[in-house]
């Protein structure tokens, strides 16, 4: 019997948040904290905790200039993260694809059991 795909799910991927921030960085260089603010729709406190706890797992890594007298905090995908983005992608698409063969079934229901 193979594992189920919820077990390679990550933690520190999968909260919407976090996932959103990885996904937003993915394609881009970096990005500025403000950004990220605006395309996700969160709050500075709620967007700090999840930077902070991407940051700890090693996904993103954030750096702060000073530009026009005004700082600014940047934040970009590591390795780590892209990595970490593409396995939690792909462990979706294997819990989708088994959703999608239950889904192709009768609208019977099924009973199973390690019994039978």
């Amino acid at each position: 019997m193979t594992p189920h795909p919820i077990h390679d799910i990550d933690d520190d991927v999968h909260q919407r948040v976090r996932l959103g921030i990885l996904a937003s960085l993915s394609g881009l260089a970096k990005a500025d904290v403000r950004h990220l603010k605006t395309t996700l729709g969160v709050t500075d406190g709620n967007l700090g905790r999840h930077l902070q706890a991407l940051e700890e797992a090693g996904l993103v890594a954030q750096s702060k200039t000073t530009g026009n007298g005004r700082p600014r905090t940047w934040v970009k995908i590591t390795a780590k993260g892209r990595r970490a983005l593409r396995d939690e992608i792909r462990a979706l698409q294997r819990l989708l694809g088994d959703v999608g063969a239950v889904s192709g079934q009768p609208d019977t229901a099924r009973e199973l059991s390690l019994d039978t």
